[in-house]
């Protein structure tokens, strides 16, 4: 396609079905990051407050509560429940997303620009690797569409925010219950982490000109030592 009719919405089908001409493209047009940006928050962010407004919140309450260490629960359950109110929590969560979203963008922007800096030093600005950040991490909206699908089907409303996560490890493959030490770190890592891990790679690739290799273990680096120093903890 040329390069003249190739557009944002292009690039949107592409990183989902052609990530390798997605990413020659995107690097040339920085100013789009605000489309990937922008769906990608405001439908995370439309599925929690859908999903706040729906569940069970005493239930909600309870769950949570349930899955503080014992040792700590008692004491902090009267706290939990005072904190914890349907309002609070909703705008809580969705500012959690808007404002979180932009900072891990940041940081992550941080990290590839210096990584290049570092190593492979191709002519790259710090902006393109936001834009870089937002496009790779736009796949998540197949995880919030699919929880929003799911709230709209399920039978009951009492289902935990975790279980919204459908393609995560614990869903898949753990199982773990709340309050289980792997619970969390099961949950928080999903086949769409892994989509964005490849997505991540390629893009580095392409970009940089590094090989594979060397592109992946780049991208690769932060999540070994966070899951690893958690596993550890567990």
């Amino acid at each position: 396609m040329n390069e003249k009719t190739y557009t944002v919405t292009n690039a949107m089908v592409d990183i989902v079905t052609a990530p390798a001409k997605a990413f020659d493209n995107i690097k040339l047009h920085t100013s789009w990051l605000w489309w990937p940006l922008l769906i990608t928050i405001l439908l995370s962010a439309g599925m929690l407050y859908y999903y706040f407004n729906w569940v069970d919140f005493s239930w909600f309450v309870e769950e949570t509560i349930r899955g503080i260490p014992a040792e700590s629960r008692a004491e902090a359950a009267e706290a939990t429940r005072s904190f914890m109110q349907p309002g609070t929590t909703t705008w809580m969560s969705v500012g959690g997303v808007v404002i979180g979203s932009f900072v891990i963008y940041a940081i992550m922007a941080v990290y590839f620009h210096l990584a290049n800096k570092l190593t492979t030093r191709a002519e790259l600005s710090y902006g393109q690797w936001f834009s870089f950040s937002a496009w790779t991490s736009f796949v998540s909206i197949f995880g919030a569409l699919a929880a929003i699908v799911f709230i709209a089907m399920s039978d009951t409303n009492q289902v935990s925010a975790e279980a919204l996560q459908l393609t995560s490890f614990n869903a898949l493959f753990v199982h773990a219950e709340a309050g289980d030490p792997w619970y969390s770190m099961a949950s928080s890592f999903s086949l769409i982490t892994v989509w964005t891990l490849a997505l991540m790679v390629i893009g580095y690739t392409r970009w940089t000109g590094a090989s594979t290799l060397k592109s992946s273990i780049i991208v690769l680096l932060p999540w070994v030592l966070i899951y690893g120093i958690w596993a550890l903890t567990v």
